[in-house]
């Protein structure tokens, strides 16, 4: 019993700790796969908690569909400090 309180109270600090990861992260991909983790740690817990079918649920769209989703629209955007901030003048492009 006592084995069972402890577990339950690791996985939720892991989760708390996971959240915090993600917030402060500056790096997209890494935001996302802290929220991946976030919840993989929730469906272990509905598990733990005796609820199968939400902790399916959980697995299921929130690890896996929700996290590739972010992961693909991610890998298909620009980043910003990827992008030249001022423009070269040139004699085809004068800068104004």
């Amino acid at each position: 019993m006592i084995y069972y309180l402890i577990l339950i109270l690791f996985l939720l600090l892991l989760m708390i700790g996971a959240a915090a990861y993600s917030v402060m992260q500056k790096d997209l991909l890494y935001a996302v796969i802290g929220t991946g983790l976030i919840s993989l740690v929730l469906s272990i817990l509905f598990l733990l908690l005796q609820a199968p079918d939400v902790a399916l649920t959980e697995a299921a769209i929130g690890v896996a569909l929700t996290t590739i989703v972010f992961i693909i629209t991610i890998r298909n955007t620009v980043r910003q400090e990827d992008e030249p901030t001022h423009r070269k003048k040139t004699k085809n492009n004068p800068v104004k």
